[in-house]
């Protein structure tokens, strides 16, 4: 009962989270479209959520550990409530520094929450760290299914209300509110080591290059990336002249890759017993 209970308190915090990442996800370039950008000023705009992201994630470890786990997530959901408010703006520039808090907040989405629990879960209550794979696998596939769910929530705000492309952005910010209310009442603070930030990028940078398969795996990963980039990017000007629904697309995709996290899991079961390459 214990564990279930210290369970709920971080979906509680975590899965309104996910939630409001993926409500952003399938009306995007159509805001920006709505608002008469070019497809270059808009290609702008989001390699500058995906610079951003990549930057802030290198300094994000170390940001959570010293500022504390409770007040990043708590810092995650103010700045990615004033990401969603930029939205509403038509000027070029909020929009960009709009995509830069967005950047922002990601790094610390998959950062700051899962560094909390592992804290809380080996520190604080000396639970079994068998465990915590339990919970993540169960936030995975709830993950998952918000996912799906988001898409055809976008799609009833966006179409079937006809509030805009902006409308899914606003409907994010109270579950951005309430991720950081509980966090406030129900999460206590912890911290991580404070090591220098030039010393974790020393340690990483020569874990990456003396052994030659984490560099191809991170190679592998890089490319694979990218390629997905391009795809968020281009998916909404391809589908949107043909009238597709975005929404609706949008969960078909993620109902598609849940299917294949789940044909990937029975793979490598004891029932099949394939194994990855």
């Amino acid at each position: 009962p214990a564990f279930r209970r210290f369970q709920r308190g971080y979906y509680h915090v975590y899965l309104p989270a996910l939630a409001a990442d993926w409500l952003q996800g399938p009306y995007l370039y159509k805001l920006y479209q709505h608002y008469r950008f070019l497809e270059e000023q808009i290609a702008i705009l989001y390699v500058c959520g995906f610079a951003s992201s990549v930057l802030f994630g290198l300094v994000s470890s170390s940001l959570v550990d010293r500022l504390g786990r409770k007040k990043s997530c708590v810092l995650f959901s103010l700045t990615y409530s004033i990401c969603c408010l930029a939205k509403l703006s038509r000027d070029y520039l909020v929009l960009a520094a709009g995509r830069v808090l967005g950047g922002l907040s990601t790094a610390l989405l998959f950062s700051a929450f899962e560094a909390w629990y592992v804290h809380e879960h080996v520190e604080r209550y000396d639970f079994p760290t068998e465990w915590i794979a339990v919970t993540f696998s169960r936030a995975a596939f709830w993950n998952n299914v918000i996912a799906v769910g988001a898409g055809g929530a976008a799609d009833f705000f966006t179409e079937w209300l006809g509030l805009g492309p902006v409308a899914p952005f606003m409907v994010s910010i109270p579950l951005l509110v309430l991720s950081g209310v509980f966090a406030v009442k129900n999460w206590d603070e912890n911290y991580g080591k404070k090591r220098a930030f030039s010393k974790t990028c020393g340690d990483g940078l020569k874990c990456l290059l003396s052994d030659r398969r984490v560099l191809l795996l991170g190679t592998i990963q890089a490319l694979f990336e990218s390629v997905v980039y391009i795809f968020i990017f281009l998916w909404t000007p391809v589908l949107d002249p043909h009238g597709a629904p975005l929404g609706i697309v949008f969960s078909s995709f993620m109902a598609a890759s849940m299917l294949g996290s789940s044909l990937y899991r029975l793979a490598v079961s004891k029932s099949y017993r394939l194994q990855p390459v």
